[in-house]
């Protein structure tokens, strides 16, 4: 149970106050995993709201008490299989700030090698790569459709641009 949702009463520039209903929903974190051979990993998974398979990276809500690195970490050695030698803060966002106060950590992760957790038992998802040129490609196409994943792929783009010496 990730989120509630409540009647909150905001008040407007004008003084008056109008209700809204706002979904509540835990921090959760996204992962931009590059491994050593300059590829990206995602996951595939059906998604209710999409009725569809969608291409993602990997994500996850925090659980209680856990701090955005640990998540990232538990994340994605549950949904790739995983560890990273390397995880590295690079933005943070709201997912869609008119109705919800889901709060995305961004992290960029390196130095991959195998290192799974058992996936939760809800999750049906297969872990695939491709190379970060693919990726963009494929962002340019509207092929990834994703709102986590794009905007986290914005925020990893320079980064990976260093990394892998692209002008």
């Amino acid at each position: 149970h990730a989120f509630d949702i409540q009647k909150v009463n905001v008040q407007l520039p004008d003084g008056r106050t109008h209700p809204y209903d706002l979904v509540v929903h835990d921090p959760a974190v996204t992962i931009v995993a590059l491994d050593e051979r300059g590829e990206i990993w995602f996951v595939r998974q059906f998604r209710v709201g999409a009725e569809e398979d969608l291409l993602e990276l990997p994500a996850g809500v925090l659980n209680p008490g856990e701090n955005p690195a640990e998540g990232a970490a538990r994340e994605i050695r549950e949904e790739i299989g995983q560890s990273a030698d390397k995880l590295q803060k690079i933005g943070e966002f709201y997912m869609a700030a008119g109705y919800c106060n889901e709060f995305m950590h961004v992290f960029l992760a390196t130095g991959l090698k195998p290192n799974p957790l058992v996936a939760d038992d809800d999750e049906f998802i297969q872990a695939e790569s491709m190379p970060v040129k693919q990726v963009y490609e494929m962002v340019a196409k509207g092929h990834l459709r994703d709102s986590k994943s794009l905007a986290s792929l914005l925020f990893a783009q320079p980064h990976l641009q260093s990394l892998l010496n692209i002008p």
